[in-house]
């Protein structure tokens, strides 16, 4: 299995951050393996798909160096630098650190996700990392950027449920549902796949947990002890359709922000995952509920360390009525 060894201090100073070319890169391998799990997921690809590979059609080359770039089990080194700083970087900044890769770098980093043997002809260019960094950028600006604050949130709402979680119940509750193959087995070790790799002695570096709202994710470090695991996020958080519109008669009966809240809980969501998804804020999302429990518009249970809130059938139908 794949093991990251950590002493108390890597683990104590490792943090949560946003990456939009994370966001981004899981993005491209969404449209790259047409994958969808989700109704808003399957909404997303079937929008974009089509000019992507358009895209593609459009530049054979950058097409065949995508599919050597992202195979089952690897991703070309370059593409997926750690975050820096504070992990919160913007698009162009990012960006420039993968199209700063040299030639020879690059056609290193693409030979090895393609087994160690030699680029195809067509690959044996200097310009490799120029038309990834063009892709990444097309990627974000097309397929990304016009949904980015409404991600945003939803990334943010994620950290926060985490960094609760940690709080409540330690690391290895937190790590262990994170990803798939992915537990904290105690002792300073940490798997981070079932792969079968050495294990790779971290300690002493920085390490960063990354959200993405794909079902992707990947594992990555550099050589200035920089380590990160990009994750999906959890559950109705990743889902990026639209958000749920309340009718307009009953946005004038309640207030258009509780009928909102009302609208979004036809599936049962916490109050974290309201405020992501409604982009209200804490205080007026609490309000909203309290006010919406006392009328019997909607209840709420516990679910493992959450607590849900969901329609009524009384809130059913004010929301479902003609």
């Amino acid at each position: 299995m794949g093991l990251w060894l950590v002493n108390a201090d890597t683990v104590a100073t490792s943090r949560f951050v946003i990456s939009p070319l994370a966001e981004t890169l899981a993005c491209l391998i969404a449209l790259l393996r047409s994958t969808a799990d989700t109704p808003a997921a399957q909404e997303w690809l079937g929008r974009h798909q089509p000019a992507y590979r358009a895209q593609l059609a459009s530049d054979p080359v950058t097409g065949l160096l995508v599919r050597a770039m992202i195979r089952t089990g690897w991703i070309t080194d370059f593409l997926t630098p750690p975050p820096g700083g504070t992990g919160d970087a913007d698009f162009a900044a990012e960006l420039a650190v993968v199209r700063r890769t040299g030639p020879a770098a690059a056609r290193a980093d693409v030979a090895v996700t393609l087994g160690g043997g030699p680029v195809p002809d067509a690959l044996d260019r200097d310009d490799l990392a120029p038309r990834a960094a063009d892709l990444l950028d097309w990627v974000w600006r097309e397929t990304v950027l016009p949904y980015w604050p409404r991600r945003r949130r939803i990334l943010e709402a994620e950290i926060v449920a985490r960094t609760a979680q940690l709080s409540q119940h330690g690391w290895a509750a937190t790590l262990d549902d994170m990803r798939p193959g992915m537990r904290w087995l105690g002792d300073g070790r940490l798997q981070i796949n079932a792969y079968d790799y050495p294990p790779l002695e971290i300690s002493g570096g920085r390490l960063a947990f990354v959200p993405v709202t794909p079902r992707t994710g990947w594992v990555t470090w550099n050589d200035r002890d920089q380590y990160a695991v990009i994750y999906p996020c959890s559950g109705v958080l990743a889902e990026d359709g639209p958000a749920a519109v309340a009718p307009a008669a009953l946005s004038a009966l309640l207030g258009p922000g509780r009928a909102t809240v009302l609208a979004q809980l036809g599936t049962p969501m916490s109050t974290t995952q309201l405020v992501a998804v409604t982009g209200q804020g804490l205080g007026s999302v609490g309000r909203h509920l309290k006010i919406l429990l006392d009328a019997g518009l909607v209840r709420r249970r516990r679910s493992g360390r959450s607590v849900l809130y969901y329609r009524t059938e009384t809130g059913e139908a004010l929301i479902t009525a003609d």
